[in-house]
């Protein structure tokens, strides 16, 4: 599968969260979740578990490829269930890289999801994330993503080119030094 999605970082989460209300969103949900990153030669594995008040989700494998630029990307990506992340990475996991911990607030708003992140250790985030399909191709997901940019604006910090873990990592190797 693959999405379009662009990351930044995110100086008032209120007004986010009321713009995308006034635009029609709907909050999907709010949750917990602990991304653990591991060291792959290609692309970048994380395994996701989530917690909401509905209780824990199933845990899914992300594996994924997508570029480090601070502007909408293609991610492309195959989720697996803990079964087939085994079957297909090994029963022993891959070698830790780092653990990333947040609050997670999803809205939809038709085809794109908008997710109000507040990751520990490293603040308030966004993400807008539009998953390409024959009915949504590319670049209606790139004119999604500037329509939702532009409305959002106020709320917004600079542009994040990296992953979470790729911030934490950086953070930590600063602090360490």
């Amino acid at each position: 599968m693959q999405s379009v999605e662009y990351k930044c970082e995110l100086r008032d989460p209120v007004l986010a969260q009321a713009v995308c209300k006034r635009l029609g969103g709907v909050r999907a949900a709010v949750c917990r979740q602990v991304d653990t990153y591991f060291r792959v030669p290609d692309g970048r594995l994380k395994r996701r578990e989530v917690s909401s008040e509905a209780g824990e989700e199933p845990v899914e494998w992300f594996f994924y490829h997508r570029e480090n630029r601070a502007q909408p990307k293609i991610c492309r990506f195959t989720i697996y269930s803990e079964a087939q992340a085994r079957a297909r990475f090994g029963q022993a996991p891959p070698p830790l890289w780092v653990v990333v911990r947040k609050r997670r607030t999803i809205w939809v708003l038709g085809g794109v999801r908008v997710l109000v992140d507040e990751v520990d250790e490293l603040g308030w985030f966004l993400e807008v994330q539009a998953l390409v399909s024959p009915a949504q191709h590319v670049g209606v997901c790139h004119r999604e993503i500037r329509r939702l940019l532009a409305a959002l604006k106020p709320a917004l910090g600079e542009s994040i080119a990296c992953s979470y873990a790729d911030l934490l990592a950086q953070e930590r190797a600063q602090t360490s030094t």
